[in-house]
């Protein structure tokens, strides 16, 4: 007998558009994912589905097109390579993010993402939330994702071995978005944890499925919300900072390289991502990343040229450079997701093909539903497909609101409703 629909989502499993298969989230701790365990992914996505991996946003890797008979077996391969889904869906701590993986003192955010990931991952007592609850982790604000998480860790200070974190709360995106509060400024890392469990456990308590935390601050407001939070039995504890040596697999740059592969999309083949890993096995300690854009990153070695790596690689797997300098991010969109609600690959397609030189400069964003997996509203221009509605002759299109961003806030609607032909004629202008 197949299992719920419910615990399939536990272990990071959707049900796909197409009938009869699925997707399979993998958990990547910051994004950060080890060149074996990529070609465990290669090889799990080559042998159960159609060879295709898709990156998120969120620095996951998604295999579509798998059977349910085999995911039972696709957990086990998943497993041998330290591999994790549980929690990658459904109403549980989903995988920790950073969109900091550029930065001096990356190595810090990576360990505590990893701390995080091994302490919430699995752990009963939060898992069958009201629903998905996200936690992120930033070197700084200015990319503004501290504000769309359930709970949003900025770094304010690095001195002398101790790290402390400005935290923010109940942000999130969908149709109703809303940015987070600041709960608390510069705590010490021993103080996280129980302070982030407090949190789930007021948010368990007393949000009703299928709300996020984000409805407690607006029901509540933020002055009780803290209050709550600020009485829960766990949260005036500490735990021990941690010993020993650090498991950050990325370590610090010093005066290394960092290549960056576009990815159109997120998407590669499992002989692509076979090709990729076995260059991080030569020329980066044999890790990759999973970026913000849905890009592949590394961190070369000494004495190795980034524009020569990325040249080589581009030509053996054959991802070319699409233009868009600063990011285009694209979810699977009608293709695959049942929510989707426009073909959203083929849109970014066409994206590409119209939008000037100027336009090209700005980071972009296509999200395919209201759900805003690409996070439209933190990118330049953020496209999300609101609604369908029936034209003359009967047929649903799709209808688009844009998105732009000005400052360090969410970005704003400056259209509504548009067609595809009114929206493509819309970002032609776009500087």
């Amino acid at each position: 007998m197949s299992a719920q629909l419910s615990d399939y989502r536990l272990d990071g499993i959707y049900v796909q558009r197409q009938s009869g298969f699925f997707m399979q989230r993998v958990k990547l701790p910051a994004g950060v994912v080890s060149a074996g365990q990529a070609r465990a992914i290669a090889a799990v996505a080559a042998h159960f589905g159609q060879g295709t991996i898709h990156l998120t946003t969120r620095g996951s890797m998604e295999i579509h097109w798998l059977k349910e008979d085999d995911l039972a077996q696709v957990k086990r391969e998943l497993a041998k390579a330290g591999l994790t889904s549980r929690g990658a869906c459904g109403g549980a701590v989903r995988g920790i993010t950073c969109g900091s993986q550029g930065v001096q003192g990356f190595p810090v955010l990576e360990s505590l993402a990893r701390r995080l990931h091994r302490h919430f991952t699995g752990n009963p007592r939060f898992e069958r939330l009201p629903k998905k609850f996200k936690i992120g982790l930033e070197a700084d604000s200015a990319s503004g994702r501290h504000l769309i998480q359930d709970v949003g860790l900025v770094m304010a200070k690095n001195e002398g071995g101790q790290s402390c974190y400005d935290i923010w709360i109940a942000g999130g995106l969908g149709r109703e978005p809303r940015p987070g509060f600041l709960l608390f400024k510069q705590v010490t890392e021993e103080r996280i944890i129980p302070i982030i469990e407090a949190i789930l456990t007021v948010y368990a308590a007393h949000a009703p499925p299928p709300k996020r935390l984000k409805f407690l601050a607006s029901e509540f407001g933020e002055a009780k919300l803290r209050q709550l939070i600020e009485t829960e039995d766990c949260f005036g504890d500490k735990i021990p900072p941690v010993s020993g040596l650090t498991d950050n697999l990325i370590t610090e740059a010093d005066g290394r390289q960092r290549l960056e592969l576009p990815v159109f999309a997120g998407r590669l083949t499992a002989e692509q991502l076979t090709t990729i890993a076995a260059a991080a096995d030569t020329y980066a300690d044999g890790v990759l990343m999973v970026t913000s854009d849905q890009d592949i990153a590394m961190l070369l070695l000494a004495g190795v040229d980034a524009v020569v790596q990325r040249n080589t690689l581009q030509l053996l797997t054959g991802l070319a450079s699409y233009g868009f300098t600063n990011g285009l991010r694209v979810c699977p969109g009608s293709h695959e997701c049942r929510m989707g609600l426009t073909a959203t690959i083929d849109l970014a397609h066409e994206l590409v093909a119209q939008i000037g030189a100027q336009g090209r400069k700005l980071s972009w964003a296509v999200s395919g539903c209201s759900n805003s997996c690409t996070q439209p509203q933190l990118a330049d221009v953020g496209i999300m497909t609101a609604r369908q509605s029936a034209d003359e002759d009967g047929q649903k299109t799709a209808r688009f609101d844009v998105y732009r961003r000005i400052d360090t806030g969410l970005g704003q609607k400056v259209h509504i409703g548009l067609t595809k032909t009114e929206l493509i004629e819309a970002l032609q202008s776009i500087e």
